[in-house]
């Protein structure tokens, strides 16, 4: 390999920023994602998504019942140029319904930005995605955002952040003032105060007044309360707050916390410029070949997630590929390696929500969408040179379970697409009844949301109705070592056998009580809450 390429592709890496933002509903996810954009010059107005009808459309949220409901309910890419990086911004749901698609996206994130609402502090659906990326030692960026609103002591998150969660906080800047006081930040590390000032509905940037802490201007500027607060505040901080170390940042032991108001733009240029100087580049990663750093001369990459759809013209299927090595090439030939044959990749396209466009090449840290007729399942790996397969990508356990019946036999052939393609990305997890007799797929899902979508989607994208009989199920738990396993314990009481599309055996419980009473009744039976990884297999069709 020459050393012109190894150069190419260390100075590709180098420019690399990749990251999800994860928050629990009405934290102000997709509006924090709409400012990024702006300020990275990819949009020139942000359109907030509860908005009044006037205001644009969310440029992440592209999908009709997003825009109708004003929350985000799938992943979707966004790509720009900041600042001379490259920056790779996957949004997330923030829907817990939808946590799946998070978890997965999360698995292709080298840094995640956990958004908290200053008045509600950390809630559920956030302490669950956190888990997440300690389990995958991601670095976590904590913006604190709504601070124009009222809201709690910044020090009082900051001590429920390190309590709750184990991680020690840095605030890289703190508020001045909050609610209709909210009048900017202080910068700590370059020791200066930013003063903003509101723009119509937040959709264009901040105007941003800077002085230093001990200029004599400011009391012209800053109310005087305001002023000998900050100073208090800085004090108690500079006392007690750990140094910034940036190792500790990127091993998920610290958290750079910065505050601000997504919705009026304040603090958030100022987060971004941060978030360059301090983020994770994209690192080596785990693979049946051992740890494989970014710079290795052979392409691979990994398959996170799959989109039906996204351009209801053209009935497209979408592969979103992580890059994690080499440098990847329009029209290149690679393995692949589940089935073992080989693939050109002749359609690759930069993602930004629903837009793409075509591009020529990618490296590690990018993520590129592939035209996949029928050809990739989430957790692939496709790669070029020695055979290497990436760590797989689990289903977690389902809590509603319904039969989805389609009350119109001429439309079998459109049902039958509609269930494959939507079980293929990952939509919902589907399962089957042991008894031969009952044809129709069982939804297993997180939440309600995920059934909406789903039929939905079946009436919009394929022309399906359909109806949906609810089981009276709550837990879902894998046999570990598959039918012969179970068929060795013999009949079971308090319980139903079904097979999830794999086609391994999958117990259903009514509650958790049933759960233990089998457990207790047969120690020797070993139960899983998370389905086996199984990259090696397609899904079983309809």
């Amino acid at each position: 390999m020459t050393t012109e390429l190894q150069t190419e592709i260390q100075t590709a890496v180098e420019r690399r920023r990749n990251f999800a933002i994860i928050s629990h509903p009405d934290a102000g996810k997709t509006t924090l994602t709409e400012k990024l954009l702006l300020y990275g010059g990819a949009i020139h107005e942000a359109g907030a998504v509860k908005a009044r009808r006037a205001q644009r459309k969310a440029t992440s949220d592209w999908m009709e019942m997003e825009q109708q409901r004003g929350i985000s309910i799938t992943s979707t890419v966004l790509q720009f140029e900041y600042d001379l990086c490259q920056i790779n911004l996957l949004d997330t749901p923030g829907h817990q319904d939808f946590s799946e698609d998070t978890y997965r996206t999360l698995a292709a994130a080298d840094n995640a930005v956990m958004l908290i609402d200053a008045a509600k502090g950390l809630e559920p659906q956030t302490r669950k995605l956190f888990e997440v990326c300690r389990m995958r030692r991601l670095p976590i960026f904590t913006f604190v955002n709504k601070m124009d609103r009222p809201g709690r002591e910044p020090l009082e998150l900051l001590d429920e952040i390190e309590k709750e969660l184990g991680l020690q906080t840095y605030a890289v800047n703190w508020p001045i003032g909050m609610g209709d006081r909210f009048k900017g930040v202080f910068d700590r590390q370059q020791r200066q105060i930013h003063l903003f000032e509101r723009t119509a509905h937040g959709s264009r940037e901040a105007k941003d007044t800077t002085v230093a802490l001990g200029d004599p201007n400011i009391e012209g500027l800053l109310e005087q309360d305001l002023y000998y607060q900050l100073k208090e505040d800085l004090e108690v901080l500079e006392g007690l707050g750990p140094e910034l170390d940036i190792e500790r940042v990127h091993q998920g032991e610290l958290t750079p916390v910065f505050f601000g108001s997504a919705m009026t733009n304040f603090g958030v240029q100022l987060f971004l410029n941060a978030f360059l100087q301090l983020a994770a580049k994209p690192g080596s990663r785990n693979s049946s070949a051992g740890e494989i750093p970014p710079t290795n001369p052979d392409f691979s990459g990994f398959v996170f997630k799959l989109q039906a759809n996204m351009d209801p013209k053209h009935r497209d299927r979408v592969a979103f590929v992580r890059v994690c090595t080499g440098k990847f090439e329009k029209d290149m030939v690679v393995n692949h390696a589940r089935t073992g044959k080989t693939v050109r990749l002749s359609r690759p396209q930069k993602l930004f929500a629903q837009d793409r466009e075509s591009i020529e090449e990618a490296y590690a840290g990018d993520v590129i969408g592939l035209n996949n007729p029928g050809v990739f399942a989430i957790g692939d790996t496709i790669y070029t040179g020695q055979k290497l397969e990436y760590e797989g990508i689990p289903c977690f356990s389902p809590e509603l379970f319904a039969f989805l019946r389609n009350p119109n036999p001429s439309k079998f052939k459109q049902f039958r697409k509609g269930v494959s393609e939507l079980q293929e990305e990952g939509a919902v997890q589907i399962m089957y009844s042991a008894d031969e007799a009952k044809r129709d797929p069982i939804l297993a899902a997180v939440g309600q949301l995920q059934f909406d979508v789903v039929q939905f989607r079946l009436q919009n994208e394929y022309g399906v109705e359909t109806l949906l009989d609810l089981l009276p199920y709550s837990v879902a738990r894998w046999v570990t070592g598959g039918w012969e396993a179970l068929n060795k314990v013999g009949r079971l009481f308090n319980t139903v056998t079904v097979k999830d599309g794999w086609g391994r055996p999958v117990l259903l419980f009514k509650n958790e009580w049933n759960l233990h009473q089998i457990q207790g009744d047969h120690p020797d039976l070993k139960l899983s809450s998370v389905a086996p990884v199984v990259s090696g297999q397609q899904p079983q069709s309809l």
